[in-house]
């Protein structure tokens, strides 16, 4: 099975070799159209052990590379992105289900994302990895560098399967590491399309083999990549569960580095004198945009009382009115079908968990039937008394699960300090919103929100690749991606250096010149 964008059937690539994996191990279907099979092919693990070792003996020589030569294949890397934009923009919405729109936009991150990284400015990323030196004494030197870390391995999700395995793969490039991706299961297809035009552009300015390479297959590849005593760092981008399986497995190795962004459960907080037309808008976009399958999207409401009567029946016909449909579809949709059956069921399961418990079921989420048998549901909306911190829906509204997909759950709150108070109250830190004209307030929740992402009068979804990206708590261990991605891909080395010949003699110690005679 190929899809019409790839120039090669379901293969891995080893040390610049691709090796065909016909199979049905690992398989991705059209959300829109099941009975489509976009990709389809085998896994393995000797194929993992061949890509880190590819990796390993290419990185003496790319990593020695003058970064403008490095630089030069991103730049190459960049052309090839806008000369077959629409191809990838044609896979991404067959694989995952996003409307064409919101894929087109992924396309648009993938180029962006090599114009940040190779920014030189002085407020550019690689400001944050360029070294120093100065003048310790008249002959010695102090000076600061900065290495790659050497193979990386790259574990991409589905929801984003280009721009978020990009946003690793170009910074780690820049910076002089090699890479071994496994992409999503999920979206495979995407995966492999990244990585044959991160080799075109590669074969084009002459680079070794084994920059790149790619191996598909499911959670044991996984798991054998992560755990690989050939690895010098994981990039990881998924759920926390799996972020916990990854740490776990390098609790022995303290001296590998670990990126993890693993979600959220993000608030909205609309106080009484926001302008809520604004509030509603971006409130509704941010959390059931991508058919909820964005970490930054909008999990939780919460709404001062005094405005409640009003705000809330508007979300809630907002919600009711978004235009779900066909990915492709020639008139507007806003979202898609959701990737797969298990997750629209576990946001069913969810729904009801909560409605067991009291919740109050405002816009329920329900299964669309259409001739294609497509992944299609409904937004939903739930009321709730109060968020508590926990894992238990019927306890306590679900505040530290995170349920991927397009449901809301929306609590009412008396006060500025219950509505920070309430948005604080998960495990997951990535993003939070306050809706306000009044700057104390919006300042207050600024410094007191616990999260990385944290913005006024527009919502948690939508985030800038020029700033740094990342959580707190179950969202992420403080390694944020978007422009401080490089943090993460190169370690600083200090380094003194004397070209004198008067060494002094420290107190306390006799040299005589006739014992070197």
């Amino acid at each position: 099975m190929q899809h019409s964008s790839l120039a090669h059937a379901p293969s891995n690539l080893v040390n610049g070799r691709w090796i065909p994996i016909p199979g049905e191990t690992v398989r991705s279907f059209n959300p829109a159209r099941p009975a489509d099979v976009v990709y389809s092919s085998a896994s393995s693990v000797d194929h993992l052990h061949d890509a880190v070792a590819a990796a390993r003996a290419a990185l003496p020589v790319w990593s020695r590379w003058p970064r403008e030569r490095r630089f030069a294949v991103l730049q190459r890397f960049k052309a090839i992105l806008s000369e077959r934009a629409i191809a990838i923009a044609d896979l991404i919405c067959d694989e995952t289900g996003k409307a064409m729109w919101d894929s087109k936009g992924e396309v648009s991150a993938l180029t962006n994302k090599v114009d940040i990284t190779l920014d030189t400015t002085p407020s550019g990323a690689m400001s944050r990895v360029t070294g120093v030196e100065f003048a310790m004494t008249p002959t010695k030197q102090g000076k600061s560098w900065f290495r790659p870390h050497g193979v990386m391995a790259v574990l991409g999700p589905f929801n984003f399967p280009a721009h978020l395995p990009n946003g690793h793969i170009v910074p780690a490039l820049a910076l002089g590491n090699t890479v071994v991706l496994k992409p999503s299961d999920k979206a495979p297809a995407t995966g492999q399309l990244l990585i044959e035009l991160f080799q075109e552009a590669l074969d084009a300015e002459g680079a070794p083999a084994g920059v790149v390479n790619l191996v598909q297959g499911g959670a044991d590849v996984a798991a054998a990549l992560s755990s690989h005593d050939g690895i010098d760092g994981i990039l990881f981008t998924g759920s926390w569960p799996v972020g916990r399986r990854i740490m776990e497995a390098n609790l022995d190795r303290p001296g590998r580095i670990l990126a993890l962004e693993m979600g959220g459960n993000n608030a909205a907080v609309i106080m009484p004198d926001a302008d809520l037309k604004q509030a509603l808008i971006e409130c509704v976009r941010s959390a059931y945009v991508t058919t909820g399958q964005r970490c930054t999207c909008t999990r939780r409401v919460i709404v001062h009382e005094s405005i409640a009567s009003k705000f809330i029946p508007a979300f809630c016909k907002a919600a009711s009115n978004l235009i779900v449909g066909d990915p492709r579809a020639s008139h507007p949709v806003f979202m898609g079908p959701i990737i797969n059956g298990p997750s629209r069921d576990a946001v069913f399961a969810f729904q009801k968990s909560l409605q067991e418990a009291g919740a109050e079921i405002l816009v329920p989420s329900s299964p669309v039937d259409t001739p294609s048998r497509g992944f299609y549901l409904t937004p939903g909306v739930a009321r709730v008394d109060r968020f508590t911190f926990g894992e238990d829906a019927g306890r306590d509204a679900g505040c530290d699960t995170e349920v991927f997909g397009p449901f809301v759950r929306i609590s009412v709150v008396k006060s500025l300090d219950e509505a920070i108070e309430q948005a604080n109250t998960t495990r997951y830190g990535l993003a939070a919103s306050i809706f306000t004209a009044d700057r104390a307030a919006a300042e207050r929740f600024l410094f007191e929100a616990r999260a990385g992402c944290i913005n006024v009068n527009t919502g948690t979804a939508g985030a800038s690749s020029k700033l740094p990206f990342g959580g707190l708590g179950l969202s992420g261990n403080h390694r944020p991606a978007g422009s401080f991605s490089v943090d993460y891909c190169a370690y600083p080395v200090a380094g003194m250096i004397e070209s004198g010949q008067d060494a002094p003699l420290p107190t306390g110690m006799t040299i005589d010149d006739k014992w070197l005679a």
